[in-house]
């Protein structure tokens, strides 16, 4: 019963810091969209591999628009940036008093995440409306199902990218640049994930290498799932395993960043000290 109480507790706290948190990014709503109009990279794509009229495999004229769509629906609600945002706290002092608080600091940058992606919502069906109208061919509906195991491939995505940032973020603790590392990090995002081409025009060994990383994990394999894309033993991801493969990263992460996050309050309090 003490348990439960206290996860009530929490989750009262979260619901509250939520709450202001989307009050907060409301009132910066005409820049959340041009953050949004800074992921159209998937329609640049698609752009470029219709005008290339190079086939790609599995996928005809209106599944490769729809993958892209996809992509783009996919970047805009598994996007973080809690690593710029930790900096600057840990930079200015902010860090300090929150530390105090009776929560994790890293639930302040979820609840900011996700009160921006609900301030996203409208924005991103505005699209998605107007592709379908200048595409109609492209229009599917995956069905209650698969849109389902897509809401929580799109879940598991931010939650894996969210703990990749946050190993880099810890790294404040030691370093004034730690995002520096993090535009690193988009490297192999950008080339490995799906967002620039699906899996299936991939190489086969440069496609086996992708898939022994998560980054495949955060982009292509939801925005297949959203698409409506086929999954099978020819195919680069497969159901469940593709979901228990990211459930696998993720507490495979877990681990070292609480670990890292414990050696760099230790010595964010001795330098506090």
């Amino acid at each position: 019963m003490d348990q439960l109480a206290a996860v009530r507790r929490s989750w009262q706290r979260y619901r509250v810091l939520w709450s202001v948190q989307l009050a907060y990014m409301a009132e910066y709503r005409a820049e959340i969209v041009l953050w949004a109009l800074s992921g159209v990279l998937p329609f640049v794509m698609l752009a470029l591999w219709r005008q290339a009229a190079v086939p790609a495999a599995g996928f005809d004229a209106a599944g490769l628009g729809r993958y892209f769509l996809s992509a783009f629906v996919v970047r805009q609600f598994s996007v973080v940036w809690v690593v710029w945002q930790f900096e600057e706290d840990a930079l200015q002092g902010r860090l300090s008093p929150y530390l105090l608080q009776p929560m994790h600091p890293f639930w302040r940058y979820v609840a900011a995440h996700q009160a921006e992606q609900a301030t996203r919502l409208p924005f991103v069906l505005l699209i998605i409306t107007g592709f379908f109208l200048l595409q109609p061919a492209s229009f599917a509906w995956p069905g209650p199902p698969r849109l389902a195991l897509g809401v929580l491939a799109v879940g598991l995505a931010f939650t894996l990218n969210f703990l990749m940032q946050s190993l880099i973020a810890c790294l404040c603790f030691w370093s004034e640049r730690a995002s520096a590392l993090e535009r690193l990090l988009m490297i192999p995002t950008l080339f490995l994930s799906g967002l620039v081409a699906p899996l299936q025009t991939f190489p086969p060994g440069l496609r086996q290498l992708a898939l022994a990383t998560p980054f495949p994990y955060l982009i292509g394999f939801p925005a297949q799932l959203l698409a409506g894309g086929s999954f099978g033993p020819e195919q680069p991801f497969q159901l469940p395993l593709s979901l228990m493969v990211m459930v696998g990263w993720i507490l495979l992460l877990l681990p070292p960043l609480r670990l890292l996050w414990r050696a760099g309050v230790r010595r964010y309090s001795a330098m506090g000290a």
